[in-house]
């Protein structure tokens, strides 16, 4: 088994938003962890939409405190957790455009659909409806989903399927529980956003963000001021 994935990100610029151990997928999905290494001053623009599509992270206007941070910490991580334990997802502890902790949950687009189709499989559903408990058992977590497509096609067509497929997973989540007023974004992007580290396989990837909303920002103050 693979050595548990540590990795976070620094999610940072202007924010616009708009509107659900390591395995592989036949096994369990990636443990996270936390800490160190942020890429400070890296925008989300590299994970989504290439500076066109929405940082995650509320609208709060100022700095969140440490004790604020340390009860949102507590919370992704308690997420975090449970989502590595669902098949075929693979987990990552970031940050958002507050410095604050988030969660990003990947599937491969192979283990979600067909080749060049938005319907989802039976054993996607299964692991989308984990996820949607995680999700709609604290409606204070904002939510966004991006779809991302390899190189072959149409840059047309290929932003087509990735917006159908970042569509069907928050369909799917919806159907599952998860009150739309969670859902911020979900968009589909085309191979500008092609990573180039990744094979083509795994570019065919469907991202799904959890992140503090301005609810949970207020919550965690009032209990870090409690403390």
């Amino acid at each position: 088994m693979k050595k548990t994935k540590i990795t976070a990100y620094m999610l940072s610029a202007a924010l616009l938003l708009t509107s659900c151990g390591t395995m592989n997928n036949t096994a369990k999905g990636t443990a996270i962890g936390g800490g160190g290494g942020a890429a400070v001053g890296a925008i989300l623009g590299g994970l989504i939409g290439n500076g066109k599509g929405a940082l995650i992270g509320a609208a709060i206007g100022g700095a969140v405190g440490a004790g604020t941070g340390a009860v949102i910490g507590r919370k992704m991580d308690k997420k975090a957790e449970a989502a590595a334990q669902i098949e075929g997802a693979e987990v990552e502890k970031i940050q958002d455009s507050n410095g604050l902790d988030a969660v990003k949950v990947t599937f491969d687009s192979g283990i979600l659909f067909g080749f060049n189709s938005s319907a989802l499989s039976n054993d996607s559903k299964n692991s989308l409806k984990e996820l949607a408990e995680i999700l709609s058992e604290d409606k204070t977590t904002d939510v966004a989903i991006v779809g991302h497509t390899d190189k072959v096609g149409t840059y047309d067509a290929n932003i087509k399927v990735s917006n159908q497929r970042a569509k069907s997973v928050e369909t799917y989540l919806k159907q599952c529980g998860v009150p739309n007023s969670q859902f911020k974004m979900v968009e589909g992007v085309a191979y500008d956003q092609y990573d180039e580290s990744k094979t083509a396989a795994e570019n065919r990837r469907v991202e799904i963000f959890m992140y503090a909303s301005e609810k949970m920002i207020e919550e965690a103050e009032a209990e870090a001021a409690q403390q």
